[in-house]
């Protein structure tokens, strides 16, 4: 346990004490309303033969949400107290994952750390520091291309990260669905509905405003949808943007918009992909048909 007057605990952002043994404890909340909530603590990692000693970590006493029986949570922002942040030096400040489409594969999804976490099919684009909130990878997104042709209306310029810290994009494994701000959005749900007019329509769902009905249908032709990171093209699989939703061929257009001046390049579209994280190089690619 870490004493109250640690100054490891003086780094968690909101440090509690508990009045019974001086122990430090920790609370974080998430954006989906799940919160967790115990004493802060030290321990010894163990990853195959690799052991992390000293790791600052939260014992949870009280985690409510929607954990769904997860055994734990893995930090793996950018802030001072997460994984890649403590154990930068052991494993060179490179990590990567990839995660399967938990409704379709068999295949496990995985996480790597250190040089073998670079792949070499991997596109790199440079990752944007944000000195307002260090937490988040922000990168630069440029523009889309809906079937082949760039979306009007999508320019660099509705995804700029200014000077007070607000706007930019970043990549979080810990959000479903990309949100991307509210005029950019608009512009690429009417791009894909054009190229998806063969298709019938159904309706809505959910945070999904752009539905088809594909019931009787055993293969589809839809448009393509590329990414157009500085100096990385990201072409996304067919699954990673019209994906089921229920049992009876409906299928939605797996983007959304937000209010928020901040987009978020969701878990939905990294599906497939090693996503590496060259934290000493300052990038993050992407490595299509990663999880082999």
């Amino acid at each position: 346990m870490i004493p109250c007057r640690s100054p490891l605990c003086r780094r968690l952002d909101s440090p509690g004490c508990s009045r019974k043994n001086s122990v430090c404890q920790y609370q974080v909340s998430y954006g989906d309303g799940s919160f967790t909530f115990g004493d802060f603590s030290t321990e010894t990692l163990t990853f195959r033969r690799a052991q992390v000693p000293r790791v600052a970590l939260g014992c949870g006493h009280d985690n409510e949400g929607l954990f769904v029986g997860a055994a734990g949570l893995l930090g793996l922002g950018r802030g001072g107290l997460s994984f890649p942040s403590q154990t930068g030096a052991r494993f060179n400040n490179k990590f990567s994952y990839c995660l399967t489409d938990r409704t379709a594969s068999a295949k496990p999804s995985s996480v790597v750390f250190g040089d073998s976490a670079i792949s070499r099919t991997a596109r790199f684009t440079p990752l944007i520091k944000n000195p307002k909130l260090d937490t988040f990878y922000y990168v630069e997104l440029l523009g889309v291309s809906v079937g082949g042709a760039p979306v009007r209306g999508i320019s660099a310029s509705l995804f700029r990260l200014d000077p007070t810290g607000n706007g930019g994009v970043i990549i979080d494994s810990g959000t479903s669905v990309t949100r991307l701000t509210r005029p950019a959005y608009v512009a690429l749900r009417d791009a894909f509905r054009v190229g998806a007019s063969h298709l019938k329509r159904g309706p809505e769902f959910s945070l999904f405003d752009t539905c088809f009905d594909l019931s009787g249908l055993s293969e589809v032709k839809v448009p393509t949808v590329v990414l157009h990171f500085r100096g990385a093209d990201v072409s996304l699989p067919a699954t990673n943007y019209l994906i089921p939703v229920d049992n009876s061929g409906s299928f939605c257009f797996a983007f959304a918009g937000t209010m928020s001046g901040l987009s978020i390049i969701g878990n939905i579209q990294q599906q497939g992909f090693r996503v590496v994280f060259d934290l000493a190089g300052s990038r993050v690619g992407f490595a299509p048909r990663g999880c082999a």
